[in-house]
């Protein structure tokens, strides 16, 4: 195949490096987002704004612009950097993802003598896929400056090689794992939505997800310094969804990632044999030898489920692995302000089988239970915190278990993130996906002894009202309770006296403009969860019930 083939398919002398986004996009405050690729047409002002004129030249003297042809699919502008990298500093690259090609620009001609002369010797290989590197029959790329954030991925690639290259390492550059924190956290994120996001700069080889002081976090191993830091670069800062699931990205100290087991915790990309660990050992996350993590024992879920719902169908937001790395670019990004809104491009298309199959399941598996605390109405009011309850069943012959079916799965999937290994009475809970598709009531005349338990018209739901600002404040557990609903005769002494039989209160605060709601810090998160399923719906007064939930507040 010749290059001249590419070129001779196209309607005009220019190539588009990326596809436009609109105003909406979730990257909105930074450099917007591509996967590089190449639309059979763009017209009008989308076109001016994204072309990148080819210098032409003899067809077989030497160039700065080595083509490369018969990528993989999944190749990304940071492979195709990656490849060059030993053989000097480039200027520009340009990927071609429907035609599995690219182009990659040395500053120097010599560096692209080197690699083209290298490669005719040495089959190159990019994701394990031979390509084939030759000259390109133009002398140059030229970009247009004013737009050349329009393929963000590509600078992002080029920077990061700069700095692989020239730049000192107290600050990174050649790390190939990092550390991501997301803030805002008000759905659920998991292993597959991350891998989505990190995978189109570069390969992923492993990834570990976990809870520290409150908030998610995760590690995941690239593999190499400028797939690493591409992604630093352009996801830094960026939400996941509209407003809320922020990413903020830093390099780890660690060098490596010893994941042992393959589940919604932690997962080896390049081992799918490993197993899942073992569900009835809980352990803390032990650190190995130098610049090594071992991952926590988990129980096995099969596919992480977090993503498999597909957010952006069910709670009405545009996942930024769906909008921006799609060819799609029409999508209308809705703002998720609540649990009803479709979105009109849905992240469905990326799920697994497996994750597809979970999807739909609504009924959690809560084990390690007090048994001798544990009521449904207690697990209807914890678990509502996170979504609708529709029914409970305690084991009958197991009662530290019960089966918790939630509304809607997603919900289910926020009672995952946020409440597994809590401390519930004094013991750590786990709470699971269930095989159980429906939790069954009684049959007539059987005896239950009131250990099941249907919530379904229950008026005490928290999320039945479409744009209920409830679903806009869900929070982890934590000391500080929010409380609402409470009469103007109601005093700060009658409140920490009630809660004080729960637990020790260390401060209460009435909103200064508006006293019906107040914020009341107990001293651990064990007793602001006890507090909570004691207080929520506590009649203060013949028409006023108090409403109890998570702060991310401080006193």
């Amino acid at each position: 195949m010749k290059e001249r083939n590419v070129s001779s398919t196209l309607s005009t002398d220019y190539l588009m490096p990326g596809t436009k986004r609109t105003s909406d996009d979730l990257m909105s405050q930074s450099p917007m987002v591509t996967n590089g690729t190449s639309p059979p047409h763009l017209s009008g002002s989308d076109n001016e704004a994204k072309k990148v004129k080819l210098e032409q030249s003899s067809a077989n003297g030497p160039s700065r612009v080595v083509h490369i042809r018969s990528l993989p699919p999944d190749c990304t502008e940071a492979d195709v950097v990656q490849l060059g990298l030993p053989y000097g500093k480039m200027s520009n690259v340009l990927l071609l993802k429907q035609k599995n090609q690219a182009f990659l620009e040395f500053l120097d001609e010599q560096a692209a003598v080197t690699m083209v002369s290298f490669h005719q010797q040495n089959p190159a290989q990019i994701r394990m896929r031979s390509v084939y590197v030759q000259f390109s029959n133009h002398k140059e790329l030229k970009t247009d400056q004013a737009n050349s954030f329009q393929n963000a991925t590509a600078q992002a690639a080029l920077q990061a090689a700069s700095a692989v290259m020239g730049g000192p390492t107290e600050d990174g550059q050649k790390r190939t794992t990092l550390r991501i924190i997301v803030e805002h956290l008000v759905y659920p994120v998991g292993i597959e939505v991350l891998y989505q996001i990190f995978s189109k700069f570069g390969k992923v080889l492993k990834m570990i997800i976990f809870t520290k002081n409150n908030s998610f976090q995760a590690l995941i191993q690239m593999s190499d310094p400028v797939a690493a830091n591409a992604a630093k670069l352009s996801l830094d800062g960026q939400n996941i969804y509209n407003g809320c699931c922020t990413l903020r990205i830093d390099y780890s100290k660690l060098n490596n990632l010893n994941v042992k087991y393959n589940n919604d915790k932690s997962r080896d990309f390049t081992n799918p044999n490993l197993p899942s660990g073992d569900p009835g050992l809980d352990q803390a996350m032990p650190f190995g030898g130098p610049g090594s993590l071992v991952t926590p024992v988990v129980p096995g879920m099969g596919a992480a489920p977090l993503s498999a719902y597909g957010a952006a169908n069910v709670v009405g937001g545009t996942p930024v692995y769906a909008s921006n790395f799609s060819g799609n670019n029409s999508a209308q990004v809705s703002q998720m302000s609540s649990y009803g809104v479709p979105s009109p491009m849905g992240a469905a298309r990326l799920m697994t089988l497996n994750a597809a199959a979970a999807a739909g399941n609504a009924v959690l598996l809560v084990s390690n239970l007090d048994e001798q605390k544990v009521t449904p109405d207690a697990l209807f009011t914890l678990f509502g915190v996170y979504g609708d309850v529709h029914r409970v069943k305690i084991l009958f012959n197991k009662k530290d278990n019960a089966l918790v079916q939630m509304a809607e799965p997603h919900q289910a999937q926020l009672a995952i993130a946020h409440l597994d290994k809590v401390k519930v009475w004094g013991k750590s809970i786990r709470v699971t996906q269930s095989k159980h598709t429906l939790v069954q009531m009684p049959k007539e005349g059987q005896p239950d002894a009131g250990l099941t338990k249907d919530f379904t018209n229950s008026p005490l739901h928290r999320f039945k009202r479409p744009g209920s600002k409830n679903c806009q404040n869900i929070f982890p557990p934590s000391t500080v309770l929010h409380l609402s609903n409470i009469p103007p005769n109601i005093e700060e002494d009658f409140i920490t006296e009630a809660f004080q039989e729960h637990g020790q209160v260390k401060a209460f605060k009435f909103f200064p403009k508006d006293r019906k709601m107040a914020l009341i810090q107990m001293a651990s998160v064990d007793e602001a969860v006890t507090a909570l399923i004691a207080m929520h719906n506590y009649p203060l007064s013949d028409t006023n019930h108090l409403r109890v939930s998570f702060s991310k507040s401080t006193i």
